[in-house]
This record gives C-alpha cells, structure tokens and sequence, in this order.
C-alpha cells in the first residue's frame, strides 16, 4: 500500500451534537463530539474511501478549516472587540465579520488568524500560580 500524495481539505461546521466535516473534492462526510474524535473520524473515513485503491491516508494529508461565522459563534470566548484592538482592525468592521453582514477579504482573514494564534501561543506559555 503506496502513502497517498493527495492533500483532504475539510470544512468544520458546529451541530447541535458536536461537528460535521466535509470534502469538497470527494463524497467523504463525518461526525464527531469533539473536535479531535472529528478529525479521527474523517481520518478513518478518508482511509476507508480509498483503501480499494491501496491508497494509505495519513492524518499530516488532512488539513481541517472551520467556517469563519462559527468560529466566533463557538469560540464565543473570544471577545471581538478586545480582538479588534490587538490586532489594529476596527471593532466594527470585525463584528460584522463575525456576525455575517460583511464578507472579510483574504488579507482580513489572515490577519484575523495571525492575531487569534498570536493569543493561542500566549496562552500555551503561560503558567498560572496561586498564593
């Protein structure tokens, strides 16, 4: 069984009971709790889709993307306003990103992401004591 060079873009949607995921280039769809039991499933989905061809999938092949809008809506604990300042946008505009009145274009997205990494990675960092 040959590794396959082929690259899976899955898209993230929040449900009711957890998330889906979907391809857009092949028939692959799946379910899970969390967001790590998802991209365990849409691993063993994407493997079972092309084990007929002697194809072995990896999880390095996967790449997950979450829909900008829900994001913010599961993340809720990100503040947009607080966000806006950090990242020198203005609260406005990234409010109506977020509730779905404006399209951001590619530049806004990626700064968007820089910042909420930016936080991500300060956070990892941190150690919290007590006295």
């Amino acid at each position: 069984m040959n590794t396959s060079k082929k690259r899976f873009k899955f898209i993230i949607e929040k449900t009711e009971t957890g998330f889906s995921a979907f391809t857009e280039d092949y028939p692959i769809f799946t379910t899970g709790k969390t967001i790590t039991e998802l991209q365990n499933n849409a691993l063993e989905a994407t493997q079972l889709y092309f084990d007929e061809q002697g194809e072995k999938i990896t999880m390095e092949k996967l790449k997950f993307e979450f829909d900008f809008q829900q994001f913010f809506q599961y993340y809720n604990v990100i503040n947009a306003k607080i966000l806006a300042k950090k990242i020198g946008m203005n609260a406005t505009l990234l409010s109506q990103y977020v509730s779905g009145k404006k399209k951001p274009s590619d530049v806004q997205i990626e700064k968007i992401l820089t910042g909420i990494h930016q936080i991500g990675q300060e956070l990892a960092e941190l150690n919290l004591i007590y006295r």
